[in-house]
């Protein structure tokens, strides 16, 4: 499914389903849109270990107005800023192999017989349910499984329009599944307009389509043969919509992930000018995956670069498991190690990282001059 702007959003207020999850790995889709969400107006939570608590502060320990409820009954209870409750029930978890567990289904259920749409990202498609569907329909409301392909014929092949793109294009690649690409990817794109510069997010996954990235992609759902030339067709789109000064894209997996291996496609494909990677020092073992042991972070760094012929300019450092005065003896062992600079974004913020990405974007704008003075400014000659 990609993605495509409705004429005003949000499009409802939202209501995360993430029981037994929220503040795991398996909660990465609720993380995600309780810290940013330009699709719903997220209403709550709905996880009862963390009922009472403020979402973005058992995440962060930032406030974010998003209380985490105990039971669908009492979301019910909430409204948005514009008077009215829930519209939507998003399913917010994101196990291994994306199947939707039992006790979800029945949540799901009770979601539609209390007239709510219903927005799911995992690979089980509740739309073929029958009962799921005969339920929708009874109420009047939809369910969208956002990891349902397009039809065929609405695919892309590579074409090398790619080259087209004159936008610096920043891949945000890590060494494991569940690190923080993302988060990463979207405070870069926050940081970067900030400093007046036109930056969007390509995204690749399903969590950053229903934050509402313009243009995105579910590239692990995708028929191989069409990846390539999805990704090249995101990046080259997202460039022809807005001429933005940075395209930032979202990385799936690790090159190096026994499970997950991803980023070969966007690296081939969408052929970044440059790579940030995001790791957390604290991990030992692949994510959900004990015995397969983590490798190390140069050599994941040289898999890169290899594969890319770019380099990787910085690392971003997700704190899990690190106590917060061990953060910055983190990310100095991190440039001892790598020579690169290291960043905790989540915590700091991205300006830091924008800066260290300034050399790339400035060649970026010089391409874009010469292009222009030898009358190619429209980026497709």
């Amino acid at each position: 499914m990609t993605s495509a702007v409705p004429s005003a959003w949000p499009e409802g207020n939202a209501v995360i389903w993430c029981e037994g999850a929220f503040n795991t790995t398996y909660g990465k889709t609720a993380h995600g849109l309780v810290r940013r969400s330009e699709r719903y107006e997220v209403l709550a939570v709905i996880d009862a270990a963390w009922g009472g608590r403020d979402a973005g502060d058992v995440l962060d320990g930032r406030p974010r107005g998003i209380p985490v409820v105990a039971s669908l009954e009492q979301a019910l209870r909430l409204t948005g800023g514009d008077g009215r409750g829930p519209t939507h029930f998003v399913v917010g978890l994101a196990p291994d192999g994306g199947r939707l567990p039992v006790a979800a289904r029945a949540a799901v259920a009770a979601a539609l017989a209390a007239g709510l749409n219903v927005d799911s990202g995992l690979h089980d498609f509740l739309g073929d349910d029958p009962a799921l569907a005969d339920l929708a329909a009874c109420a009047g409301v939809r369910i969208r499984d956002v990891r349902r392909t397009p039809p065929r014929p609405e695919l892309h092949f590579f074409d090398g329009r790619i080259s087209q793109v004159q936008a610096l294009k920043v891949a945000v690649l890590g060494t494991d599944s569940a690190v923080g690409k993302r988060t990463t990817g979207w405070l870069l794109v926050d940081a970067f307009r900030a400093a007046a510069r036109r930056a969007e997010m390509v995204g690749t996954g399903q969590t950053a389509w229903l934050q509402g990235a313009k243009h995105s992609l579910i590239l692990d759902s995708l028929i191989n043969d069409f990846v390539s030339g999805e990704i090249e067709h995101a990046v080259w789109s997202c460039w022809e919509d807005g001429r933005p000064d940075v395209i930032v894209l979202e990385g799936q997996g690790s090159l190096l992930n026994p499970a997950y291996p991803g980023g070969f496609e966007l690296l081939a494909a969408g052929r970044p000018d440059v790579v940030v990677m995001q790791h957390a020092p604290a991990r030992r073992e692949y994510d959900g995956f004990p015995g397969h042991a983590l490798h190390d972070l140069p050599t994941q760094i040289r898999a890169v670069e290899l594969i890319s012929g770019r380099p990787v300019a910085a690392v971003t450092v997700n704190h899990e498991e690190l106590e917060p005065s061990a953060i910055d003896a983190a990310c100095a062992d991190i440039t001892a190690q790598t020579g690169l600079p290291a960043f905790d974004v989540l915590r700091d913020g991205a300006a830091r990282l924008r800066d260290a990405l300034m050399p790339w974007l400035q060649d970026a704008d010089a391409r874009r001059a010469a292009a222009a003075a030898a009358g190619h400014g429209d980026g497709k000659g």
